[in-house]
């Protein structure tokens, strides 16, 4: 079972990121797959999180991820603020939406970085609603690149089957983006 867990801030689309990868596992060959989002008193902007699992297997564990093999950080000020990396497994693989290379993440040794500037994507693919570049699909691409888990024909389906006509079209842009600029 691979369990990932999302950080982001209210308003980022870290919940919607989780659903849809989520989806895109389930059609690259996972039997078993949950999404788990974490509601509180969240506020546009507040801290969040979001769990998603992957087996190949059926799942019937509902909870939020507290032991990740893989994280997702949506936003790089998370990783001090937020405590990300807390409960990692050793040699786990945290994903940054960074323009940063990943050896400037002061993160500890036994893990991986991986970072993608998931904003530059979407602003290339003009994903901009209410002056903000959206990332809850675009870091799916990094996420294809960063692990392998899910291929990006399966990310393209599952945008696909979550927006529609040109909102569609520009998420899918900013996945492809965001995966040709993903750096380990």
């Amino acid at each position: 079972m691979h369990e990932i867990r999302w950080h982001g801030r209210g308003g980022q689309g870290a919940v919607t990121s989780a659903k849809v990868l989520a989806d895109a596992a389930f059609r690259s060959g996972f039997a078993g797959v949950t999404s788990q989002p974490s509601f509180g008193a969240e506020r546009r902007g507040a801290p969040i999180t979001a769990s998603t699992r992957l087996a190949d297997e059926p799942l019937r564990v509902l909870s939020q991820v507290s032991e990740p093999d893989i994280i997702v950080v949506l936003d790089e000020s998370l990783l001090d603020v937020a405590n990300a990396t807390a409960g990692m497994k050793a040699g786990g693989t945290v994903i940054v939406n960074s323009p940063k290379a990943p050896s400037e993440f002061a993160l500890r040794d036994d893990l991986r970085v991986v970072t993608s500037d998931v904003i530059g994507a979407a602003e290339a693919a003009n994903l901009i609603v209410g002056g903000q570049p959206m990332v809850s699909t675009a870091i799916l691409g990094a996420f294809a690149r960063a692990t392998g888990l899910v291929t990006m024909e399966s990310v393209e389906a599952a945008i696909a089957h979550a927006f529609h006509g040109s909102a569609a079209a520009k998420n899918i842009e900013a996945a492809r983006i965001a995966f040709d600029c993903t750096r380990a």
